[in-house]
């Protein structure tokens, strides 16, 4: 696996319950999966050599981050490595631009979008404001993503390859895991709907059964299945989605791999995301992905002006809630918005298990 933070570290939870060994490579000495594996190197992801070597003595290769070398893992691909997902889905990943391309290309709905090499060709595009500019290499997790909003805006702009995305008048955003084996067998997860912090712009609240009608579910899974087709991969892919205030839907972006979006699964369904990954990439016959409780998942971010050593204030009274799962993912060291752990509640009732979610949002705090 390349990539040891707190995705590769519940893959690794999973992956005991089938006996598989996983050994990882990541650049941080202190990676959430170290102490976890049996071999563990910390290496350059981006660093065509070191993947390759890394790669070449296992029988499976996969990945919990996209920003991997490509061209080893075509290297040994060629010399007969599964490579899951492939190395050509990956690659188009990595590049905003060419994800976008894929989708006109194969008819997925998405926001208009322009395609720059600089912040002096923006203004072109002046009759268009506003957008949304998003960096085509090296951004997550909210990082690489700015509001432009006019031609004054211009000057704070991004200058390096870009897409332009136009606004997009939406109701929420949605999310549907698909999970694709080499037969071609697909099983989607139930639709999730996910609330933003609009400061750290990353997902605050996931609550899972979506609410939206049948009619906009079933077209969110006929999306989801086409795009993992259209880019026939092998293992999960996350789908995000934008349901427009006129009822079309819209991918915004994906993700070839375990995603935020899904991390109530370990507990709200019969099977998570995690597993689930694992039995597509190893051939493993897909399991069953339905809801078992409706569940409300929080991300754990580090607090505002606290950097250092990471302290839990409020984690025993959070423990003490019936229906609350904690999950920390074993980093050292807080600094704002980082993503420490997630908490998942689960309930019969979603009205009930959102209570809960704003009351431990109030009281759990990752501090220094």
């Amino acid at each position: 696996m390349l990539g040891g933070g707190q995705l590769g570290r519940m893959l690794l939870q999973s992956a005991i319950d089938l006996n598989l060994t996983i050994w990882v490579m990541d650049p941080d000495e202190q990676a959430p999966c170290k102490n976890l594996v049996s071999r563990f190197v910390c290496g350059n992801l981006m660093d065509e050599e070191s993947v390759y070597e890394f790669g070449k003595k296992a029988d499976i290769i996969t990945i919990e981050i996209e920003h991997v070398n490509v061209n080893a893992l075509k290297k040994l691909r060629d010399e007969g490595k599964k490579v899951f997902p492939q190395p050509e889905v990956i690659e188009t990943i990595q590049d905003k631009g060419l994800q976008k391309m894929f989708y006109q290309r194969n008819e997925i709905p998405t926001p208009d979008f322009f395609l720059i090499e600089s912040k002096s060709q923006i203004e072109r595009y002046a009759d268009y404001f506003p957008f949304f500019q998003k960096l085509r290499k090296g951004g997550y997790d909210g990082k690489g993503v700015q509001k432009l909003s006019d031609k004054l805006s211009i000057e704070k702009a991004f200058d390096s390859p870009s897409i332009l995305e136009r606004l997009v008048d939406f109701e929420k955003e949605i999310s549907v895991l698909v999970a694709r084996n080499e037969a071609g067998e697909m099983r989607c997860f139930p639709v999730v709907e996910c609330e933003f912090n609009s400061e750290a712009n990353l997902v605050e609240f996931l609550f899972s059964p979506a609410r939206i009608k049948k009619s906009i579910e079933l077209e969110a899974y006929s999306i989801a299945k086409l795009t993992a087709e259209k880019m026939n991969l092998v293992g999960l892919l996350a789908v995000e989605l934008f349901l427009c205030k006129d009822g079309r839907l819209m991918v915004n972006e994906v993700a070839p791999r375990p995603h935020n979006s899904g991390h109530h699964t370990i507990e709200a369904n019969n099977i998570s995301q995690f597993e689930q990954h694992l039995r597509a990439i190893t051939g493993l016959p897909l399991g069953n992905t339905d809801s078992i409780l409706p569940g409300v998942m929080i991300n754990l971010l580090g607090e505002k002006g606290h950097e250092g050593e990471a302290k839990y204030k409020g984690l025993d009274q959070v423990l003490e809630m019936k229906g609350v799962h904690v999950h920390l993912y074993g980093k050292a060291k807080t600094k704002p918005f980082r993503k420490m752990g997630h908490i998942t509640i689960v309930d019969e009732n979603m009205e009930i298990a959102k209570q809960k979610a704003k009351k431990i949002k109030d009281i759990l705090k990752v501090v220094s």
